[in-house]
């Protein structure tokens, strides 16, 4: 009479290949919870930027050439927002372009944006 079933080593290579699925969904879930954050993060420094560049056409500001910082903070995220503006080769507009980072972060930009900013009202 023969047993029939499996061999120890039948089952060893079975576990393995389970446990090394298993490892890989484990880091695939830990991989998409960190693009979520990051997700998250970059959707809300690119509505800064965006309110930053309608804030300057709403007052109908024509900023002199330059770059500076200040706090855009979209809830509890601390965010930054660096505002460098150029003379264009019409001296009635100006380039302006805003990057946005985290606090304490600044070479690393969650989101950068470009407009122009007309010297009179666009009628």
């Amino acid at each position: 009479m023969s047993a029939r079933g499996f061999t120890l080593v039948e089952v060893l290579v079975a576990l393995a290949i389970v446990a090394i699925a298993l490892l890989a969904s484990t880091r695939a879930m830990g991989v998409m919870a960190g693009s979520g954050v990051e997700l998250r993060q970059r959707l809300l420094a690119d509505l800064s930027a965006r309110n930053r560049l309608a804030w300057l056409h709403a007052t109908r500001s024509f900023p002199a050439a330059g770059v500076t910082s200040e706090p855009c903070p979209q809830g509890a995220l601390a965010l930054v927002c660096r505002q460098e503006v150029k003379t264009t080769p019409n001296a009635a507009f100006r380039r302006v372009e805003v990057r946005v980072h985290l606090e304490g972060a600044p070479d690393f930009a969650l989101a950068e944006l470009a407009g122009l900013l007309p010297l009179e009202p666009v009628r």
